[in-house]
C-alpha cells in the first residue's frame, strides 16, 4: 500500500506522527524552487511542525525546475513523505519519525508554468524558498517573458513581475524571498541578479521601485545533514511495521539550523519559526556562518586526511576511536575555537562545538572522509587559512594540531596523474581518487625534489592560499616534522599524537 492521503487511516502509524486532519485544506503560502532532500528535510520539516502546532497554517507548492526525474511519486503520494530523524544529543540517541505534509503539490516549470504563475497571483502567497545549487544563482541574460525563463533568477523575476501586475503594484503584496544555496550573502546576491535582469528586460521603473521596496531578499544559512533515502533494510522494516510503502522517505540527523537574516517584520511573515528553536531570525547571521564554517567545516577539513591516513573510512569510525576523539576535540577547542576571526561568546562557541561532536558520532549517518576531501585545497583556503592567520595574531608559536592537519593534507595530496588524466594517491596499500581543481599544481610540487623542498613549495604557493605560509614563524618546520613522522609510521598512528 502506497503512502497517500486516502491511505492514512489504513496505516499503523501513531497518531502523533500523522498529519493533522485540516492540513489538506490549508492555503499555499510558500512557493519553493527545488524538490531536493535538504529542502524537504529542513524548511519543509519546520513548516510541517508549525502546521501541527496550529501556528503557520500554510503549505508549500514546489516548482521542479529541471526536466530530470518526474513528479509521479509526489502525485501518487499527495506530497506526503516520511522523515526519519536519528542522531545523538547530549550523548543520548534520539529518534523521531513523522509523515511530513508540508508539500501541497509539485509542478513542472517546463509543463505547468501557467499554474505556477497562478500561484504568483494568489493573495495567499507570502514566501519564496529556493535551493537550486550554487550554480542556480547566476545571471543569465534572457527574456523573462518566455514560458518559462531558463534560469532560476529569470523564473523568480517573471513571478514577481506577474504578481506586481496582478495587484497593481500594491506595497503590501511583496514577498519574503529566502535562498538556501551555500553562497555567502545568498539573498543579496540573488537580489542583485534579479534587479540587473529587470534592467536588461527594460521593465518599467514603477515595477523596479516595487521590487526593491516591497520585497525582502533574506540571506540565510542552512545546516542539517540529510543523506536522502533510508537504506533498504530500514525501508523494508518500516514498511512491515507501518503498513505502507514510501518512495519519497528521507533520513536526516536530528540537529537542524536555519538562520535567516531579518527583522521583526520578516519574523511576523515567517511565523513557522515559532515552532522550533532551529529556526533563528536575526539581523546578523554572521555568527552562525562563522560557527558552522570554522567549528564544523574547519574541523572536518583539518581532520580529514589525519583520519583517512589513520585507516578510518567514515567520520563515525574515527569517532569510535578514543585517540582520534581526543585529537579532534583538542583541535576544535584549543586551536580552532580561539582562532575564529569573529567575536563570539565562549559559551556559545563551546555549546556549538559539543553539538558538532555529537553530530560526528551519529551512527546513522555514513559520512565518508573521501567525500569530505573533494576540492580539498579550496576548503583549506576558505575554512582554515583565516583560522591559521588569526592564530598567529594571538600567539608567537606554531599550532601543532593545525600543523598535523596540514602535514596530513600534503601527504594525502602526494599524488600522481593517471593515464586518463585523473589523479590518485596511495595510503596503507590502498589507492584513492582525488577530486581537486588544484591536483595538477600539487602533483607538480613533487617533481624530482625531496619532501622538505616540496612541502616548502606548497606552503609558499600564493595561488593556493593567497598568502605565503612559510613566513609564519615555525610553521614550515612544524608541518615538515609532522610529515616525516607520518611517512616513518607508514600508516598514521593517531595514538602517538
Amino acid at each position: 500500500m502506497i503512502l497517500s492521503r486516502y491511505n492514512l487511516n489504513k496505516t499503523t502509524v501513531p497518531a502523533a506522527e500523522l498529519p493533522p486532519a485540516n492540513v489538506f485544506d490549508l492555503p499555499e503560502k510558500v512557493l519553493q524552487f527545488g524538490t531536493g532532500v535538504l529542502l524537504r528535510g529542513l524548511p519543509d520539516y519546520f513548516i510541517d511542525k508549525a502546521n501541527r502546532a496550529g501556528i503557520f497554517n500554510g503549505r508549500v507548492a514546489v516548482v521542479k525546475s529541471t526536466d530530470k526525474g518526474s513528479t509521479t511519486d509526489f502525485d501518487m503520494q499527495d506530497g506526503l513523505y516520511t522523515i526519519y530523524s536519528k542522531g545523538i544529543e547530549n550523548g543520548e540517541e534520539v529518534n523521531e519519525q513523522v509523515i511530513c505534509s508540508a508539500i501541497s503539490r509539485v509542478l513542472s516549470a517546463s509543463g505547468e508554468w501557467e499554474e505556477i504563475l497562478e500561484i504568483a497571483r494568489s493573495k495567499d502567497l507570502q514566501i519564496v524558498i529556493s535551493n537550486t545549487t550554487e550554480v542556480g544563482i547566476q545571471l543569465v541574460k534572457e527574456d523573462v517573458r518566455k514560458h518559462p525563463p531558463a534560469s532560476f533568477p529569470g523564473k523568480l523575476l517573471a513571478i514577481l513581475y506577474d504578481r506586481y501586475r496582478a495587484f497593481n503594484g500594491r506595497p503590501d503584496t511583496g514577498l519574503v524571498i529566502i535562498p538556501t544555496e551555500l553562497i555567502i550573502d545568498n539573498g543579496k546576491k540573488l537580489e542583485a541578479i534579479v534587479l540587473e535582469l529587470a534592467h536588461l528586460n527594460k521593465l518599467e521603473p514603477a515595477f523596479m521601485d516595487w521590487l526593491e521596496s516591497s520585497n525582502s531578499f533574506c540571506n540565510s544559512l542552512v545546516d542539517r545533514i540529510v543523506p536522502g533515502r533510508p537504506d533498504q533494510q530500514l525501508s523494508d522494516a518500516m514498511e512491515t511495521e507501518r503498513g505502507y510503502t514510501d518512495n519519497l522517505s528521507i533520513m536526516s540527523e536530528t540537529y537542524s539550523l536555519w538562520a535567516i537574516q531579518g527583522d521583526e517584520k520578516i519574523a511576523e511573515v515567517l511565523s513557522f519559526a515559532q515552532a522550533d528553536n532551529g529556526v533563528v531570525i536575526t539581523p546578523d547571521i554572521e555568527l552562525f556562518r562563522e560557527l558552522k564554517l570554522r567549528l564544523l567545516n574547519g574541523t572536518h577539513t583539518l581532520s580529514c586526511a589525519v583520519a583517512y591516513l589513520s585507516g578510518f573510512k567514515t567520520v563515525k569510525e574515527a569517532m569510535d576511536d578514543a585517540h582520534f576523539t581526543k585529537f579532534i576535540t583538542q583541535l576544535m577547542f584549543t586551536e580552532i575555537m580561539p582562532s575564529i576571526p569573529y567575536q563570539i561568546d565562549e559559551d556559545v562557541a563551546r555549546d556549538f562545538g559539543n553539538k558538532v561532536l555529537d553530530r560526528f558520532r551519529n551512527p546513522n549517518i555514513r559520512h565518508e572522509w573521501l567525500s569530505i576531501s573533494v576540492q580539498y585545497a579550496t576548503k583549506i583556503k576558505m575554512r582554515v587559512i583565516p583560522l591559521l592567520l588569526n592564530y598567529y595574531k594571538q600567539n608567537n608559536n606554531a599550532p601543532q594540531l593545525m600543523a598535523l592537519g596540514f602535514a596530513a593534507f600534503i601527504r594525502f595530496m602526494q599524488i600522481t596523474e593517471t593515464a586518463n588524466g585523473k589523479y590518485t594517491g596511495t595510503a596503507h596499500s590502498d589507492n584513492y581518487a582525488v577530486t581537486d581543481d588544484q591536483a595538477p599544481n600539487l602533483s607538480k610540487a613533487w617533481n624530482g625534489v625531496d619532501a622538505e623542498t616540496a612541502i616548502a613549495a606548497i606552503l609558499k604557493n600564493k595561488s593556493l592560499w593567497d598568502t605565503d605560509l612559510t613566513t609564519l614563524p615555525g610553521f614550515t618546520e612544524a608541518v615538515t616534522a609532522q610529515f616525516k613522522l607520518i611517512n616513518e609510521q607508514g600508516k598514521l598512528e593517531i595514538s602517538a599524537i
